[in-house]
């Protein structure tokens, strides 16, 4: 069993069960919560005592670490079956919701997936986003720690674009089994709302509420009310999962395509933009996904980007 030849730093964690008792048809893709690099992610899974690991990490500057061996299972998602037949990667994010991946880390991530595909004899990705498909390589490959244990992991960016991912990397596998899918007007993103107020101090409250069990939330203001949501979807379907586990965990919520402004964040247009001229928020396109996935007015803080550039 071979590994990938894109690594270009190793350092062998001894979090890990050896050899792994299954067969690798399966990735499952994680978002490190800190935009580090592949020699910080090494140095996490280093001591004993952190008890996990991830077969390969990407940094943020799309440099590609391995952490444990294709041939041992990876400490990662709260599951020994899962890990035993998966590999596992871990991608440097941002520490807030959505979790944003930086681009080259991204294009990392999909060079990666096609090597490893390549070299294990998956002939394509396949994503249903079903947990009951778990343990199904045939119907779905692809799985997420979320399943496994209470956490938002790989995050909603990465979550939102596995579809996205399994595309770009059957294009290169030469995947004759992949039907483009139709084009359908943009409507935005789709997110679950639980609860408006008047009064910040109650929207303070339901916010900890949601996040006590569990829910990677956020507060938005909309005129004079403050607004709980949860997650920010591509696809609809997904919002309407989110909808069923929040009204299961006793909330009363709805799908909205309403976004909002930031509200409580604390962080003026021109704090942004100062942040933005270090390098903080990307470049072009993903710069302007990141601040509105966030909650900020792109356009107010580009504004002052200029008048301070």
């Amino acid at each position: 069993m071979s590994n990938s030849p894109l690594v270009s730093y190793t350092k062998i964690s001894p979090n890990k069960s050896s050899p792994r008792n299954h067969k690798i048809d399966t990735v499952t893709i994680h978002c490190v919560v800190g935009q580090c690099s592949v020699e910080t992610l090494g140095n996490v899974f280093a001591p004993t005592s952190r008890q996990a690991s991830s077969n390969y990490g990407i940094g943020y500057d799309g440099r590609i670490g391995m952490y444990v061996e294709e041939k041992d299972r990876s400490w990662c998602s709260s599951n020994a079956a899962n890990d035993n037949r998966a590999i596992t990667i871990e991608v440097a994010s941002d520490t807030k919701e959505p979790y944003a991946v930086t681009e080259k880390a991204y294009a990392a991530l999909i060079d990666l997936l096609v090597d490893i595909c390549k070299r294990n004899g998956i002939k394509e990705l396949k994503w249903k986003a079903d947990k009951s498909l778990i343990g199904q390589p045939d119907k779905q490959n692809m799985t997420v720690h979320r399943w496994f244990a209470n956490k938002s992991c790989p995050g909603t960016y990465l979550y939102e674009r596995h579809a996205q991912i399994a595309s770009e990397v059957n294009k290169r596998l030469g995947s004759t089994n992949i039907k483009p899918e139709p084009e359908k007007p943009s409507v935005g993103l789709y997110r679950v709302q639980t609860g408006a107020f008047k009064v910040k101090a109650n929207a303070d409250a339901m916010l900890a509420k949601v996040k006590a069990k569990g829910f990677d939330t956020y507060m938005v203001k909309v005129g004079d009310l403050y607004k709980i949501q949860v997650g920010a979807f591509k696809v609809k379907a997904n919002a309407e999962t989110m909808l069923k586990k929040l009204q299961a965990a006793g909330f009363s919520a709805f799908i909205t395509t309403e976004q909002g402004s930031a509200a409580g964040v604390g962080k003026s247009v021109d704090e942004l933009a100062r942040e933005v001229l270090q390098g903080k928020w990307g470049n072009g396109a993903e710069r302007k996904k990141r601040l509105e996935a966030a909650g900020y007015d792109y356009a107010a803080v580009q504004k002052k980007v200029n008048q301070l550039a």
